[in-house]
């Protein structure tokens, strides 16, 4: 991502986050302008930064982006193809699960299918991005790193796996092996994605140190446009999508 550190309170840029004197002994750098510890998630347990991760704190956003995956530590290109990887397959598996109740089609059309959803969504997705990140936030300069923030942010996609654990097996008429589906509430892909719509918003106002309200914007578009692109593909989506709302909010008004 960068050449430099950050500061995970203010975002100046820094030279070294510590000092080690031996193995096991360390001394946390302080920043030049707010005079605080440059980053005190460098002794954090991982379970402390995927906790502040979920409750969008600005300051492990900055840990993650620009301190723990830094271009002195890490292979940047081959981290952003590894994500590409993981990002299409949680995308193909969520598209997967969207037509769970298609026991009727044959394994070779519903791949079929699921494979030009996933791209043609995420395609849309992208140009959207670009296009109201550069009118929006006026950035063009840093599309590689900030793609990579967009996808290392996306990473509440991976609690779809979750969904395995109420997993039945059923037999379809075409098909003679047995084939996993999932019964749970489709609300459950809805927070999903509206966690990821956060999580991207919080990772844009971070890198680009832009206005909440224009990140949050921008990613709504992106999310938007890659929403009604699916439904030129999949139309009975929005009916499953817009169910998942009525549910949600019946289970607001029980709480």
């Amino acid at each position: 991502m960068a050449s430099e550190y950050r500061c995970v309170g203010c975002g100046s840029r820094v030279k070294s986050l510590f000092i080690q004197y031996s193995r096991g002994n360390i001394r946390l750098m302080k920043c030049g302008n707010c005079k605080e510890v440059a980053d005190e998630y460098i002794e954090c347990e991982r379970m402390i930064i995927f906790i502040d991760l979920v409750l969008h704190r600005p300051k492990v956003y900055r840990h993650v982006l620009y301190n723990e995956i830094n271009q002195e530590t890490v292979n940047v290109q081959h981290l952003l193809w590894k994500l590409v990887f993981a990002y299409l397959l949680l995308d193909s598996y969520r598209s997967l699960l969207l037509r769970r109740t298609h026991e009727h089609l044959s394994l070779v059309l519903i791949t079929m299918k699921v494979l030009v959803d996933v791209l043609s969504t995420n395609l849309a997705f992208l140009f959207s991005f670009a296009i109201a990140a550069k009118v929006l936030l006026h950035e063009v300069s840093r599309k590689r790193e900030i793609l990579l923030g967009i996808l290392i942010s996306s990473y509440f996609k991976i609690f779809m796996l979750a969904m395995l654990v109420c997993c039945r097996a059923f037999t379809s008429p075409h098909l003679s092996s047995k084939i996993g589906v999932w019964e749970f509430p489709v609300s459950v892909i809805f927070i999903i994605d509206i966690l990821v719509l956060t999580s991207n918003s919080m990772a844009l106002k971070v890198m680009t140190e832009s206005s909440t309200s224009r990140c949050i914007v921008v990613c709504l578009i992106a999310h938007t446009v890659r929403f009604l692109a699916g439904q030129i593909f999949e139309p009975t989506t929005f009916f499953t999508q817009f169910g998942s709302i009525v549910h949600l909010s019946s289970l607001f008004k029980i709480l």
